[in-house]
């Protein structure tokens, strides 16, 4: 009996040595000795799911093919906020509790504004995959040169601003033609559909476009356009620029329909997934086009082989977002390989490590949405956009 005894009590004394150790010594911002913690947020349910689920996708699969490669370890926990900014900060501070080092964060705009303060506050270096106002990043000046935001040196984006998609709409629009008589319907409660618009129509205006009508909508009025479109029909406007979400999109081209009004239709990055959208005609949608960095279509070998494992893995052609979500964790893969960034480092260490990277001028990442992309101190990227329309109930590049 002593033996036994005696036996228990070194087994005891063993375990708490070992808890001990592996207890010491660890910063709770740091991750795992093998993994570094990537924290994902964004809609996995509600309205604006499809571009959450789709960067989660993404970023699975680039996720998959970097461990594959058996030197830097990634690993992925990804939380959903519904697209709200209270629960994104919540899922936010979720993810800083269960290690998190670098942040994907967040997916849509009003939750990134939110959860970008508290990722700088920090120290969490962030790329947002497409959270693209400006407000995300801070530090823009306004007409009278004044910075209401100061910029939050930690964060990226991978998407374009919404500056850079209403100029380029209205450089693209002007160059190929597409309208003599504009209008346009917006969401003036929205950060990213107004951003998108202002620059649209201070573009528009110095390249002569002729916008006719300009008609406006909220979150809470988004159900019914009959208004807005009677107006538009009245102006005669044979192009209709949508800077907003595919939701209201979509019942802009039920309702348009059944007026039988058939304008062309002129979308920006919002407008991805319509095509997915659960009880949605596709056949509404056909010839509508929009700017997008990515094309399923596209024929390189990068592109269709990310096709193949997403249309293998979830069932369906990826969309822009899954292209986004792909390429953010590539080029945080590279920026850590170039500052030898390790999983033993603290979240602020590596926050540090990846700014000097990101703002480099050697810096330079070819992904699914854009070759030799390179970030200012700003936190903008640099890419070119790419025309696309529907066709057949398919993206094809323009």
């Amino acid at each position: 009996m002593k033996k036994f005894t005696k036996v228990i009590s070194i087994v005891l004394a063993l375990t708490m040595v070992l808890a001990c150790l592996s207890g010491c010594g660890k910063d709770s911002s740091s991750g795992s000795s093998g993994a570094i913690k990537i924290g994902g947020i964004g809609p996995l349910t509600g309205a604006a799911a499809i571009y959450g689920q789709a960067v989660k996708n993404g970023a699975e699969i680039a996720l998959e093919e970097i461990n594959a490669l058996g030197d830097l370890q990634f690993e992925l926990k990804f939380e959903d906020d519904e697209n709200d900014a209270e629960k994104s900060v919540n899922a936010y501070n979720n993810l800083k509790d269960w290690g998190m080092q670098v942040s994907l964060g967040t997916v849509t705009t009003q939750p990134c504004i939110a959860v970008s303060a508290e990722t700088n506050a920090d120290r969490i270096f962030a790329l947002t995959p497409s959270a693209s106002s400006t407000d995300v990043l801070g530090g823009q000046a306004d007409a009278d040169g004044n910075v209401t935001i100061p910029r939050k040196d930690n964060m990226f984006q991978m998407c374009f601003t919404d500056p850079n998609q209403g100029v380029a709409s209205a450089q693209y629009i002007k160059e190929q033609g597409l309208g003599s008589k504009i209008a346009v319907i917006y969401n003036n409660s929205d950060a990213y559909s107004t951003g998108i618009y202002q620059k649209f129509q201070t573009e528009a205006k110095k390249l002569g476009l002729d916008i006719v009508c300009v008609k406006t909508f909220t979150d809470d009025n988004a159900n019914d356009f009959t208004s807005q479109l009677n107006e538009i029909k009245a102006a005669e406007a044979d192009l209709v620029f949508l800077p907003i979400y595919y939701t209201p999109a979509s019942l802009i081209l039920s309702q348009a329909n059944k007026m039988q009004y058939a304008p062309k239709f002129f979308g920006v990055d919002g407008m991805d997934g319509i095509l997915t959208l659960e009880g949605f005609d596709t056949a509404l949608a056909e010839e509508v086009m929009l700017l997008t960095p990515f094309t399923a279509d596209a024929e390189d070998e990068k592109t269709q082989s990310f096709v193949k494992k997403y249309k293998e893995k979830f069932g369906e052609i990826p969309n822009q977002f899954a292209a986004d979500g792909y390429d953010c964790v590539y080029a945080i893969y590279e920026a850590c390989k170039k500052a030898n960034v390790t999983a033993d480092m603290s979240a602020s260490d590596i926050c540090d490590a990846l700014i000097a990277v990101f703002t480099s001028s050697d810096f330079t990442v070819d992904g699914l949405t854009g070759e030799n992309m390179t970030w200012s101190e700003t936190g903008e990227v640099s890419k070119a956009p790419k025309g696309m329309i529907i066709k057949n109930g398919v993206y094809v590049g323009m």
